[in-house]
């Protein structure tokens, strides 16, 4: 069947769009031609630096007939609603169906050819399409990313004819802007388009250019016996900038080597877009650089590593200039500065978020086996590095120059550890802290932003999340869980609220006198409801951390719904729970328990369910209802035992005695005996089977 090739060649397309517009352009072409009723085998869609290209193989060159049946109104509706069909559907009145009292068009059309959609769907797209920036040129209205100079439009080797805003569809395109024959040519397919391309010094494909970029750039340096730093993120964007990329080592001076190496590979990476690269032999960065030209110079790239050399060295002074004033200016001054700067209108300044994070810190510390006097000392000093001047130019280096500062300053190891690591975890790939001192920073820092944001009312919502609040939470799971951290996070968020802030809790306290029937003076009244949604939240958040690990959502549910909410306590009774479920005894006790649970709720509509102990010995009372009132007794004796020494895996067992007793009960017993004392009797044993269940999980909660 035939092919399509498409491809929209402009001036460069800045890195950072490239992989967005392929996708967009994916996405947009796919949503058109189905719409028209069209299919194919393969659909392709590449980005470089100055061209988009796509190309869909096994297209029919027309769409189907279409035979197509509208509802319309009732045929009692009033007549302007069939007007207004009538209108909708191009057809008259006596060309309608009725069946069942409704109207019905049908609606034939005939297919139309592949070129003609395809030619209507470039311009639609061409003149909508999404990018987060673009510009208009010359006198005509159309706007892209930078201007457009040719466009490919080919279907089965011709040419689909069409205009946008003054550009004509051809088959002619052009290679590398410096390397090419510098001549035009034409392309009949796409496995032409891609060789001339390639014969003309442009790599069509991405990962192409990935791999030449990282085989070369290994190869320049094990050939000086160096090692090149791998940074996914830079290569992304370096196969972004050259069609035809050729890697360079070059030398830089070896004094800039007294930098911190985050500094030395953030000034290149940043403003320079070079690699930093380390000799093995030795513990840190070597003094060169790999930077990806692109062009093949006659030189070798000697000439271009010279200049790209003296080009680094200057932004590399640069940053040595920050390093050395920030060295005269140390914590005081920063802390000082920090006064004046607001972290949230609604939360006051940096500052006084510094001591809230301090004073949260050193109550989290005995929690964590930290020293609460350095926990402190470290979160005074987490903040500081924002009025830096080397974080004021480098702001991802936030933390990290605040870690070397309090080094150099004779800060124990311990407090600039905890200071340069504090963010962390940042990311589900972000390693975990485990020093005590810098979990409970870390803890303490996360904490605040969570309890600050929910008590202003500043919550996620859906895809909107501006101040990073999943991340926060799921940073304090991360470090709880992989740390082994016994804490309740209701009370630690409690004490977070209430004691750090206090102008918050003054206006609930304000606020919620008015219109009271009696005054609220309990500053904890103010913060429950804050607290709840904080702890449902990090509910939330682990539940999506389980689930990603496997585990059920409705067993997270089950187990929280207890009101535990010790982190460490609620994986662990998850984990049980999961491994009791997967056992025919779990399955089936669930399965009893959603039957005693129905019975008791249908009973709790018609009044309250009878109170009191389970009688046995009752006359004519059945064996098995006997043996479940002693089985139910002892299964909580024995659940409650496990439950004190924390043995989840002991209470489930206990469980698991129950399932033949209660499988027997349901089998030989009528719950809804005409006789009342035997009824009530019975009921308050499902109640106690309830009961003692609920003990471990609220098993109401989970599917099955």
């Amino acid at each position: 069947m035939p092919q399509l090739l498409l491809e929209i060649f402009s001036e460069e397309i800045p890195a950072r769009m490239q992989q967005g517009a392929a996708r967009d352009l994916e996405r947009m072409v796919s949503e058109r031609l189905k719409a028209a009723g069209l299919t194919w085998e393969a659909l392709n869609v590449f980005a470089g630096p100055r061209r988009l290209t796509l190309v869909i193989d096994g297209l029919p060159a027309a769409t189907p007939d279409r035979n197509e049946e509208v509802k319309g109104p009732k045929t009692s509706a009033p007549a302007q609603a069939l007007e207004g069909f009538l209108r909708k559907t191009g057809l008259t009145q006596d060309q309608l169906v009725e069946r069942d009292g409704i109207w019905f068009a049908e609606i034939s059309s005939k297919g139309r050819q592949t070129t003609e959609v395809f030619a209507e769907t470039v311009d639609q797209i061409v003149r909508s399409f999404p990018w987060p920036k673009s510009m208009r040129w010359g006198t005509g209205s159309l706007r892209w990313v930078r201007p457009i100079k040719r466009i490919i439009a080919l279907f089965d080797g011709a040419v689909v004819p069409f205009e946008i805003d003054g550009i004509p569809s051809g088959d002619v395109t052009e290679g590398h802007r410096f390397l090419g024959s510098g001549k035009p040519f034409a392309v009949k397919d796409f496995a032409d388009y891609r060789t001339k391309l390639e014969r003309d010094f442009v790599l069509l494909d991405v990962a192409d250019r990935k791999l030449r970029i990282l085989e070369a750039a290994k190869a320049a340096c094990a050939a000086r016996g160096l090692v090149l730093v791998d940074d996914d993120g830079l290569l992304d964007e370096v196969a972004g900038l050259a069609e035809w990329p050729t890697p360079i080592l070059g030398d830089m001076d070896p004094q800039f080597l007294s930098l911190p190496p985050e500094v030395v590979r953030l000034s290149m990476k940043v403003h320079q877009k070079y690699f930093a690269v380390r000799d093995p032999s030795k513990d840190g960065l070597a003094p060169n650089f790999l930077v990806v030209a692109n062009v093949e110079a006659t030189d070798g790239g000697q000439a271009l590593a010279a200049g790209n050399s003296r080009v680094l060295s200057a932004r590399l002074n640069d940053a040595r200039f920050f390093w050395d004033e920030d060295q005269k200016v140390g914590f005081d001054a920063w802390n000082d500065k920090l006064k004046g700067v607001t972290f949230h209108a609604k939360l006051g300044t940096l500052s006084e978020r510094v001591d809230r994070i301090a004073a949260l810190a050193r109550e989290i510390a005995p929690l964590v086996g930290a020293d609460a006097a350095q926990a402190e000392q470290a979160a005074r000093l987490s903040k500081a590095d924002l009025a830096s001047g080397m974080v004021s130019e480098f702001p991802e280096l936030q933390g990290i120059m605040g870690g070397y500062y309090a080094r150099l300053a004779g800060y124990p190891d311990a407090v600039a550890d905890a200071v340069r690591d504090h963010y962390k975890p940042q990311g589900p790939g972000d390693s975990v802290p485990t020093a005590p001192v810098t979990v409970a920073v870390a803890i303490a820092e996360k904490l605040d932003t969570l309890v600050g944001f929910f008590a202003i009312d500043e919550k996620p919502t859906g895809s909107r999340d501006p101040y990073a609040l999943r991340r926060a939470a799921l940073g304090v799971i991360r470090l709880v869980l992989e740390n082994g951290v016994r804490m309740g996070l209701g009370f630690t968020a409690m004490l977070a609220l209430v004691e750090h802030y206090p102008k918050l809790i003054e206006e609930g306290l304000s606020i919620s006198l008015k219109g009271a029937s009696e005054p609220i003076n309990d500053a904890s009244m103010v913060a429950e409801p804050v607290v709840q949604s904080v702890v449902a939240f990090f509910a939330d958040r682990l539940t999506v951390l389980l689930r990603d690990q496997g585990q059920r959502h409705d067993l997270v549910a089950a187990v929280f719904a207890l009101g535990d909410d010790d982190l460490m306590r609620i994986v662990r009774r998850v984990e049980a729970l999961a491994a009791f479920l997967a056992t025919d005894d779990g399955a089936n006790l669930l399965a009893g328990y959603k039957r005693a649970s129905n019975i008791l709720k249908a009973e709790e509509k018609k009044g309250p369910l009878p109170e009191g102990a389970v009688a046995t010995g009752l006359a004519n009372q059945p064996a098995e209802e006997t043996a479940l009132a002693f089985a139910a007794a002892a299964a909580a004796t024995a659940v409650d035992a496990a439950l004190e020494t924390e043995d989840f895996a002991a209470a489930m067992t206990a469980l698991a005695a129950l399932r033949g007793p209660v499988d027997a009960f349901f089998t030989a017993v009528m719950v809804n005996s005409d006789v009342a004392e035997e009824r009530d009797n019975r009921l308050k044993l499902l109640v106690q089977v309830r009961d003692v269940m609920g003990r471990v999980a609220d098993f109401g909660q989970i599917a099955g």
